[in-house]
């Protein structure tokens, strides 16, 4: 794939994250995701020739391999820097969008499926959550928190910001956030100084 052709399919995969962030995934449809990534619709399915399902999966990975990567570079300085850092990212999402975008993995978490079978974007959202998981598990784990709690600790930690994040949008203010915020950093902070 040449460097544009690359551009290209990026910037759709990129836009299609955003989309669903704000709108869902059943809510939206694969013509609008091209036009929000302002690529020909043609293009789209050049891309993704299994269509929405294949654009929403890689928009899910795409999503969680950026929160993944910022986790990485912060969580070098420890379990609580790591847990400032997603808190402040979600922040930032939410505010610079004026409450309208959301998280586009838990947006395509929580839509049912088309059908009985776990559809593609689904299963990768199960994938990102794991991701997010292992990586607060295994920087709670080298700071001295044994191992069942730091896998407790970073689900309860992914939980509470993806339902914060929801509620933030609900009610329009960061007030969630910034609770949670607060009583995540005293757990943290508590298992890893025993």
């Amino acid at each position: 794939m040449t460097g544009n052709s690359r551009q290209s399919r990026e910037r759709i995969v990129a836009g299609t994250a955003d989309l669903i962030s704000r709108r869902g995934l059943n809510a939206t449809s694969i013509r609008e995701m091209a036009k929000h990534a302002k690529a020909p619709l043609g293009s789209t399915y050049h891309y993704f020739p299994e269509g929405k399902q294949q654009l929403a999966a890689e928009a899910v990975r795409y999503a969680g391999d950026t929160v993944a990567r910022l986790l990485r570079k912060e969580l070098d300085a420890g379990p609580v820097a790591g847990l400032g850092a997603f808190l402040a990212l979600w922040r930032k999402i939410v505010v610079k969008s004026d409450f309208r975008a959301g998280c586009p993995v838990l947006a395509v978490s929580i839509e049912e499926p088309p059908t009985d079978e776990i559809p593609p974007a689904v299963a990768a959202a199960a994938e990102v959550f794991d991701s997010w998981e292992n990586l607060l598990a295994a920087s709670l784990r080298e700071h001295g928190v044994a191992a069942d709690q730091a896998a407790q600790l970073a689900t309860l930690v992914v939980a509470a910001v993806e339902g914060t994040v929801a509620m933030c949008r609900a009610k329009r203010s960061t007030e969630p956030l910034d609770r949670t915020a607060e009583q995540l950093q005293a757990l943290i902070v508590g298992a890893v100084r025993r």
